[in-house]
């Protein structure tokens, strides 16, 4: 179900999503409606890709991540993977300087082994230009999917388990999180959607256990300040329980008033 909320709702440092995850849905229902190609609605969600980091960098966003494409979505049409794979590296080759310039990181997550070396080679170099930034954390999950990241953790654990490095018994879920593609980063508070889809379709699976989530029913081009801002308005009138009462929640509140 979608929110009614205002996006002039002021949002305290206190209740702020220090990690907000984004599925970025409806750019071909967007393009199809205004009868042009898929590929155009991509291209328009560029300009809200740059509204939504521009906005959550403002508002104190620590780490935002978006997902750009999925590993399923290889078995969309072969000319608009094409176009997809071009304004990907468009992206990197024009905006990359412009996130350095505002001290933004970027990272990239995902199975690169799909893409052709000159991409893989600029996703590399964008990565090591911007590691040192400290303002926010761009992640973009590309090839990626949910199975796929606890897969590959489970393999690296499995190795040093075999290597003789780890015993079974050592295996918890804070060792594995550390070998998921951002487990260095803290957990998403907030999951958007958008286009008015209610599923998370093989995003951040583990990542996802505790997060808000948010549906809106606006296209992806069309999320741009405004809506991200009533998303964290949402956002900040929620209680997260993490599996409490609210009694206790009250108490652990006036504890620290």
């Amino acid at each position: 179900m979608t929110e009614t909320v205002s996006a002039e709702i002021p949002v305290s440092a206190e209740s702020r999503p220090r990690h907000v995850a984004i599925i970025m849905d409806g750019n071909n229902r967007w393009a199809k409606e205004r009868r042009q190609k898929g590929v155009a609605g991509h291209k328009a969600g560029v300009d809200a890709v740059k509204a939504v980091v521009e906005t959550c960098a403002r508002e104190g966003v620590e780490v935002l991540t978006l997902f750009a494409f999925s590993s399923e979505n290889w078995r969309r049409p072969e000319d608009e993977v094409s176009a997809l794979m071009k304004l990907f590296l468009f992206a990197l080759e024009r905006e990359v300087r412009k996130l350095h310039r505002n001290n933004i990181r970027l990272r990239i997550i995902g199975d690169r082994s799909a893409f052709n070396a000159t991409l893989q080679e600029r996703m590399a170099e964008a990565e090591e230009l911007t590691k040192n930034n400290t303002l926010m954390t761009l992640v973009i999950a590309a090839n990626y999917g949910g199975h796929w990241d606890i897969t590959q953790a489970t393999r690296q654990v499995a190795a040093k388990v075999r290597a003789g490095e780890l015993e079974p018994g050592d295996i918890n879920d804070d060792l594995l999180q550390q070998h998921l593609s951002i487990g260095d980063l803290p957990m998403p508070d907030l999951m958007i959607r958008t286009a008015g889809e209610q599923r998370i379709s093989n995003f951040m699976l583990w990542h996802l256990a505790y997060s808000e989530l948010y549906f809106a029913p606006v296209y992806w081009p069309d999320f741009k300040e405004d809506e991200m801002r009533k998303a964290l308005a949402a956002y900040a009138g929620r209680q997260r329980r993490f599996g409490q009462t609210d009694d206790q929640i009250a108490a652990q509140a006036s504890s620290h008033s």
